[in-house]
């Protein structure tokens, strides 16, 4: 019951049409950034440690277009409960998607990899959409503490056909679907539990614990990684996806090559327009243990 009532109350405000939710999303960058400070001693330490060249003041215009941008994020992820087909295809272009294609025509599945990055939400809802019913589309989630929230999240990331599959499962899923082409999408830039992973790289200036599971996966299979870079453009609410593939042959690869491969295309892609990232989130709470 509870759930059923928050998820009506969601609908509703997503009916909301964009011009009226971005309003709402000029009054949140002010409480969350003046008023309220949310997580701010989260979002410059990790903005300091991460750019130490940087002086105080690029910091801080890093971190003030961050706060502007986060709010985008809140109203767009709602809108996404109600909105359109036509909506999702105008407010994102696709960017040589035959990079994805030639794998998939050709009868290889692919393993996607993106990063809470732009606006990865309404990524899902693209490439669900641009898969259609010709290619099954799995999105792998880590799932939330809340189980309201999560359901509600699930519901409405699968509207348009994409299978929600818990990161414990997804190696189950994939070997039951080797023969059927398809793609997985891993969103690689979470904070792992030391049970998931015991693996540290540098990433943005700092030893970070890392997932392998998309290097495991492909050599396990012998699949292509191909990244899927959802950038925003100009435009509020406007963005693009652009496919690369990464790796054709895992078997090429030394151990821990395309870990570090596809995050250090992260890692670029942060480096150029920093502030489309969740610097909120506390990405380097693990340490390594003695």
């Amino acid at each position: 019951m509870k759930e059923r009532i928050l998820y009506v109350i969601i609908y509703l405000f997503s009916l909301l049409p964009f011009w009226v939710m971005y309003r709402i999303s000029d009054f949140l960058f002010v409480v969350l950034y003046y008023l309220t400070g949310y997580r701010k001693k989260v979002v410059f330490a990790n903005l300091r440690n991460s750019f130490p060249e940087k002086s105080e003041e690029e910091i801080k215009k890093i971190a003030k277009k961050f706060y502007r941008y986060l709010p985008d994020i809140i109203v767009e992820s709602i809108k996404l409960c109600s909105i359109s087909k036509n909506q999702v295809l105008n407010r994102m272009e696709l960017i040589d998607p035959d990079e994805l294609f030639k794998h998939l025509d050709n009868g290889i599945f692919a393993l996607g990899v993106t990063a809470h990055y732009a606006n990865w939400e309404l990524g899902i809802h693209r490439l669900s959409l641009m898969m259609g019913d010709k290619y099954p589309t799995l999105i792998v989630y880590k799932p939330l503490n809340n189980a309201v929230f999560n359901s509600i999240y699930n519901k409405i990331r699968s509207r348009f056909g994409a299978k929600m599959i818990q990161m414990k499962q997804i190696l189950r899923h994939i070997v039951r679907m080797k023969d059927i082409p398809h793609i997985s999408i891993f969103v690689a830039d979470q904070t792992p539990t030391y049970q998931d992973s015991d693996y540290f790289m540098n990433f943005l200036n700092q030893d970070t614990l890392v997932y392998t599971g998309v290097e495991r996966i492909s050599k396990m299979t012998n699949h292509p990684v191909v990244y899927c870079f959802i950038g925003r453009k100009k435009r509020r609410g406007r963005y693009f996806c652009r496919f690369t593939t990464i790796v054709d042959n895992p078997q090429d690869y030394s151990p821990k090559e395309i870990t570090h491969l596809h995050n250090r295309f992260t890692e670029k892609l942060i480096r150029e327009k920093p502030e489309y990232w969740l610097w909120s989130h506390r990405r380097w709470k693990r340490k390594r243990r003695k």
